[in-house]
């Protein structure tokens, strides 16, 4: 913040600093302020001389925590925008003053991986105290953290959603996420299409949210030789109002089936694992009930 974000702000930089990047500081950083000052209040390192609170301390922020949501879902705007200009002077210089071996994309990383790193703090944490005071509150505080990376995880997801009409915030809370292979069969429509929805599935990611669920295709794109990005496109959705759900399937222990107005429409599902599938059912019946 202070060897770059400030230093856009420094009369002698301006003429450096790239056209694309105008007005645009808030792109390329995020809410990195925001995270800054979250971390100045230094409440974990006064947990040093007594461990067993360091549990409470996260309990007590976790609402503050969503802040990474707010990062992470600003990251592909921020990451579009520095392979438009991160080799611009302006870059070089404030690298050459900081004496950084790293470039600015690196540290941009940081947020990112922070929140996935104090999830694995708290497991050593919880190996070695077993069954002492605290466990239960560490444990918790785990559940929380693994809890925040899901839910920022998902939100990531959820942004590269593409083609859906509605407003995708008035879903209700997003559950569930992920890909699966998915058979058809309609009730109406002519047999033809019946067979050969049998055979061949279609390869759907769902997004299971309070209200609807969600069917899209994912599409990669390559963004100009770099890395895939990954969009969804939107293809149907159900009410979760009017859906019923099938937990076995015959011949199949990983498929499920969810249907619609009475088996109308019955969609044919299958995980990737028992285990997944156990979880699907278990929050689609937590909806529906």
């Amino acid at each position: 913040l202070q060897g770059y974000a400030s230093e856009m702000d420094n009369p002698n930089l301006v003429h450096l600093i790239p056209s694309a990047l105008q007005n645009k500081k808030e792109i390329l950083f995020g809410n990195l302020p925001e995270i800054y000052e979250f971390h100045n209040r230094h409440e974990i390192e006064n947990c040093i001389e007594n461990p067993e609170l360091l549990a409470r301390c996260f309990l007590k922020r976790k609402e503050d925590l969503q802040i990474y949501e707010k990062y992470c879902q600003n990251k592909p705007r921020s990451e579009a925008l520095w392979r438009q200009c991160g080799d611009s002077i302006f870059f070089q210089e404030c690298q050459r003053k900081l004496d950084h071996k790293l470039s600015l994309d690196a540290y941009l990383l940081k947020p990112v991986q922070r929140i996935t790193k104090y999830q694995l703090l708290l497991k050593e944490m919880l190996k070695c105290s077993k069954n002492s005071e605290g466990t239960a509150e560490l444990e918790e505080a785990l559940a929380t953290m693994l809890d925040i990376i899901k839910s920022v995880n998902d939100s990531m997801h959820q942004i590269a959603i593409t083609g859906y009409e509605g407003d995708v915030s008035e879903l209700g809370k997003l559950l569930m996420q992920g890909s699966f292979n998915v058979w058809t069969d309609h009730k109406k429509g002519h047999n033809k299409v019946k067979d050969l929805a049998r055979f061949k599935p279609m390869q759907r990611h769902l997004f299971l949210y309070a209200k609807m669920l969600l069917f899209c295709k994912k599409r990669e794109e390559n963004t100009d030789g770099h890395e895939k990005t990954a969009s969804y496109s939107f293809k149907n959705s159900l009410k979760m109002s009017t859906v019923g759900i099938t937990e076995n399937v015959k011949g199949d222990n990983k498929k499920f089936e969810i249907w619609y107005n009475g088996r109308e429409e019955v969609y044919i599902i299958q995980a990737s694992s028992v285990e997944l599938k156990n979880t699907w059912i278990s929050e689609i019946r937590k909806v529906l009930t």
